[in-house]
């Protein structure tokens, strides 16, 4: 493992990665971050590890690049963004080495427009809910939802964040850290307390309804798309539909709900309005009430 001391130009890219896993900005990440950083550093140190620092160019990295591709752009991007903080963690320790990623030709990331209709939602939870091995997928889902969060928080919460007395969850985001208060509402509220009564002598609010290895875990990313296919499958609904598009779709009701922003931001985590861009799209209901609005001022002229 390369110590600081020891870390020079001439290290290559490989000792930078083992430095910054080693790090206490890798430490301090959230566990699921981790996880996605030590898989996008594999990727690094198999393609770039035997490259010395002071020779990483632009070119080369390009080249990376263009293999990081047949993963998909999304990934792609992820990997170049990772590779790209750690090096600019050396160039902070006083190396005098050059961050390709700012200068290289990279693809937008596709923007993912795919919303769910609130009865494509309902169909889904019926039909999770009618079947005890979904259960838990359903209250995930429905969870991310009604709240506006990622799956990824809800599949990994925990009881300690639920008060059900008080009819409130307490989040801290994994992605950035933000604290979001929410309340919980009757219908959600009725689930909770089912899952309380069957899975409160574990950790985590919506696990996995076997045992593995003697203990309740929670779903794995893969495995919890798998069910989530499953259940669309069951319940007629387009395979188009992902459980990650449950974020998006609550945002974008509250957006057309004509909700502050400001209470908005309160709900999904976000630390600024721009962050929010992505989730204002131009829908015919949002086009309907704009127009409505302005019918009504001109009348009053």
């Amino acid at each position: 493992m390369a110590k600081i001391n020891k870390l020079t130009a001439n290290s290559r890219i490989a000792d930078l990665l083992d430095y910054y896993l080693d790090s206490h900005a890798f430490l301090k990440l959230s566990s699921p971050a981790q996880k996605d950083y030590e898989s996008c550093t594999k990727v690094i140190r198999a393609s770039l590890g035997s490259v010395r620092l002071r020779d990483i160019t632009v070119p080369k990295a390009e080249v990376a690049y263009e293999e990081w591709l047949k993963r998909g752009t999304y990934r792609a991007n992820k990997i170049a963004a990772i590779m790209s903080i750690i090096l600019n963690k050396a160039i902070g320790m006083g190396l005098r080495i050059l961050n390709p990623v700012p200068h290289m030709d990279r693809k937008t990331n596709p923007e993912r427009k795919v919303l769910w209709e609130p009865d494509q939602v309902y169909a889904f939870l019926d039909t999770a809910y009618s079947d005890i091995k979904w259960r838990s997928i359903g209250l995930i889902v429905q969870m991310a939802y009604e709240w506006g969060q990622r799956i990824g928080d809800m599949r990994l919460l925990t009881w300690d964040c639920i008060d059900l007395d008080k009819k409130r969850c307490d989040i801290t985001q994994s992605k950035r850290g933000a604290e979001v208060h929410l309340p919980i509402s009757d219908p959600l509220m009725h689930v909770l307390k089912q899952q309380h009564d069957t899975f409160s002598f574990q950790p985590y609010v919506a696990p996995q309804i076997k045992p593995s290895d003697g203990a309740y875990k929670p779903y794995r990313k893969d495995n919890l798309f798998s069910y989530v296919n499953d259940i669309k499958q069951a319940a007629g609904l387009p395979d188009e539909l992902t459980a990650m598009d449950m974020r998006r779709s609550a945002i974008t009701e509250m957006v057309e709900a004509g909700v502050d922003i400001t209470q908005i931001k309160q709900v999904s985590g976000h630390s600024n309005i721009n962050s929010l861009t992505p989730y204002i799209k131009h829908t015919y209901t949002g086009a309907s009430e704009a127009l409505a609005q302005r019918s009504a001022y001109k009348e009053k002229q």
